[in-house]
């Protein structure tokens, strides 16, 4: 052996931290392997192989779409597609307008108005009335983006007033999450507890997608509730509506020209790709912009715009905008040779422009340009003079600038909450086969393809370097821990920790020295197959590997079931060994792998025995405490239309489960007087709730 390797390997056997150091490391025994240098990759690369294969299934299935009749039923699916998605919208109420002040501007006026698109559901919003010419007015529905405030950001001022300047009605209203509607406001900071309207989003999303619904299911009907006050205003022509905003903006001129055959004319900025490209490039981008099973469907981009057609329809595009102009081109010359067959070519244009993100002014000038064609049939040159800049405060709706604390009403939270209620009160009955259904549990049978890495010796038993294929495209790193303290077959448990493999190696050490046969497994997405994730992103703060978690309710799919096929096919590899008593095979799951794990063992009865440590106390929980961190990749869309996690404890009967310092929203330990009241009731004694210190080993 060379002198230096003789030397460096007489000092790790000299500091016993560095031996155990590398020890350690080599539990992540792939990561030096280079065949494995993009593990990290392997989960998204799954997701897009299957988002890939829906999208060439639906173009298959529209390509030969050129009638009117063809394209009424595309429109009739998609709108269908939609209320599906999100929930359903809600019943028409009474508007409730107020006109709360207004600005003049000399050729126009501002009024600022609250309206109640749901009852005590706030609206805030600016109007934009023209003085010149004669009413009624062809009029515009603006829907607001994701910059900074709401209908005070300067670029919208400056559009509003140069149509408003062009003879259009034009209303903006503050989104969810901005200006005077915020949902998370907290007083100490006069902002945002969460600082982000998309953070907003999408954390309300969870909540809202557990009951069964979407946030978009909110901000669609805001907007439908705006066209209908817009409508309701005697200066405006309701034969001649046109629809357009940026980014977010123009995420729900899309929508809502797919909805509502009100909207005569439309002009999306910066919004149309195609999910092939977005998924590919960027990721989902926030809750409001996913409806769950959106791929599984069939759907994509262009959908909306058939859903509108043959309309007068244009696409915006920023060529370096992140939403990427790839997806734009594709989804524009597909829906364009529909356009075309149905002899409408000229309704469906797109303008593109060499800048970024944002409504500049020369998507304005096409937008000016576009509506002049087709609202009021003349010509517009796009000259726009500068329009006077309010301050926030001057449009303001409501006195202290926020609906929370002037009008004290109702927020999505609290609307998700009621919503929660009815649905709790209609539950059925426990469902193991609709719990597979929503969770999309699927376990592959056939081969596991096992390849092995080597063991590392320890005194009184060995750990085995293996993995599995837990189906094509999923590799499984695990590591098997056996005892070499007897002859005949081991009990075995099947660990599997949020934090991975690595994580687990000192209960594994502990159990396998009690004479257990421990597997410690990575399932997709964590330990060493973890997506590399930007610390200082706000969403991988608050959510987590959002774009994996995400990418899978658009596909139908959710991690906690993929997950839990990840431990089924583990347990299939444990059963097929000859030193495994099969009659005693137990599960733990930790962390992040915990609801998985109960959802496995719930739907696999090979399971004999259950421990979850530090796992979500429940469903129940995620929308009843107004923020959750971390808890996005747990989440199963609809659950709590059928059960809730205690439900699926109690399915364990007469099969013990020990429920171990579970934890709330924000991952803080719960009391354990407060779990066993929601884990015991009437589910017998096979629960056992307790803590850690009491009892680190638990049923083993």
């Amino acid at each position: 052996m060379p002198f230096i390797c003789q030397l460096a390997l007489l000092v790790i056997l000299m500091v016993p931290g560095m031996a155990q150091a590398q020890e350690d490391a080599d539990l992540d025994f792939l990561a030096n392997i280079d065949e494995f240098h993009d593990l990290h990759r392997m989960l998204r690369a799954h997701l897009m192989d299957e988002a890939n294969r829906l999208l060439q299934e639906r173009s298959a299935r529209i390509s030969g779409m050129s009638t009117l009749n063809a394209v009424a039923a595309r429109r009739k699916l998609v709108r269908a597609t939609i209320t599906e998605s999100v929930g359903g919208f809600p019943e028409r109420t009474p508007l409730n307008p107020h006109i709360t002040g207004a600005i003049d501007r000399g050729d126009y006026r501002i009024e600022k108005i609250v309206f109640e698109s749901q009852p005590r559901f706030f609206v805030t919003a600016n109007l934009y009335l023209p003085k010149t010419g004669s009413p009624p007015y062809p009029a515009i529905l603006y829907p607001l983006g994701h910059e900074p405030g709401g209908k005070s950001y300067a670029i919208w001022q400056q559009m509003l007033g140069s149509l408003a300047r062009r003879g259009y009605v034009a209303l903006a209203w503050d989104p969810l999450g901005q200006e005077e509607r915020k949902q998370f406001f907290d007083p100490d900071w006069n902002d945002s507890k969460l600082f982000s309207s998309t953070v907003e989003h999408t954390e309300l999303g969870a909540q809202c997608m557990l009951v069964g619904d979407a946030i978009a299911r909110y901000t669609i009907w805001d907007g439908i509730r705006a066209l209908d006050y817009l409508l309701s205003r005697p200066e405006v022509d309701a034969s001649r509506v046109g629809a357009t905003g940026n980014s977010g903006g123009g995420t729900h001129t899309t929508y809502l020209a797919a909805l509502d055959d009100r909207i005569k004319v439309a002009a999306p900025s910066c919004y149309i790709t195609s999910w092939r490209v977005l998924l590919d490039a960027l990721g989902p981008q926030d809750g409001e912009q996913v409806f769950p099973g959106w791929l599984k469907h069939g759907m994509d981009f262009p959908d909306f715009i058939y859903s509108f057609a043959p309309k007068p329809f244009l696409v915006l595009s920023a060529i370096r905008d992140f939403f990427p102009i790839g997806g734009a081109r594709e989804s524009f010359a597909e829906a364009h040779r529909v356009y075309e067959a149905l002899d409408n070519g000229d309704k469906l244009q797109k303008v593109e422009v060499d800048d970024g993100h944002g409504y500049s002014k020369p998507r304005r000038q096409a937008a000016y340009r576009w509506f002049a064609r087709w609202l009021q049939s003349q010509e517009d040159d796009g000259t726009e003079q500068d329009a006077p800049m309010a301050r926030p405060e001057e449009l303001w709706a409501t006195p202290t600038g926020q609906v929370s604390t002037s009008l004290q009403g109702e927020d999505v939270f609290s609307l998700n909450l009621k919503r929660y209620e009815i649905v709790k009160l209609n539950r059925p009955a426990l469902s193991l086969d609709k719990v597979r259904e929503l969770a999309a549990f699927d376990p592959r049978g056939g081969n596991l393809n096992i390849r092995t890495y080597g063991t590392m010796p320890r005194t009184g038993y060995r750990i085995e370097k293996l993995t599995y294929e837990s189906e094509p495209g999923i590799l499984i790193p695990a590591l098997l821990y056996v005892p070499e303290t007897k002859v005949g077959k081991y009990p075995a448990v099947l660990y599997a920790d949020g934090e991975g493999k690595k994580a687990s190696a000192e209960d594994a050490e502990r159990l396998v020295r009690k004479g257990f046969m421990v597997m410690t497994v990575d399932l997709r997405g964590m330990g060493e197959t973890r997506p590399t994730l930007d610390a200082h992103d706000d969403f991988a703060r608050y959510f987590g590997d959002y774009d994996s978690a995400e990418t899978a309710i658009l596909l139908g799919k959710t991690l906690v079931g993929m997950r839990a096929a990840d431990i089924s096919r583990a347990m299939d590899l444990l059963e097929a060994r000859p030193d495994v008593d099969t009659s005693e095979l137990s599960g733990f799951g930790k962390g992040a792998a915990a609801v998985a794990m109960l959802h496995a063992a719930a739907l696999d009865p090979r399971f004999r025995k259950l421990a979850l440590e530090d796992m979500l106390v429940s469903y129940d929980a995620m929308v009843t405490h107004r923020i959750h961190r971390k808890m996005f990749e747990q989440i199963v869309p609809s659950a709590l239309k059928y059960y809730d996690l205690p439900d699926l404890a109690g399915s364990l009967a007469p099969r013990p489960v020990w429920i171990i310092d579970a934890v709330n929203p924000l991952g803080q330990v719960v009391p354990a007087a407060q779990v066993r009241s929601i884990y015991h009731g009437e589910r017998g004694q096979q629960i056992h709730v307790g803590h850690r210190s009491e009892n680190p080993d638990f049923a083993f």
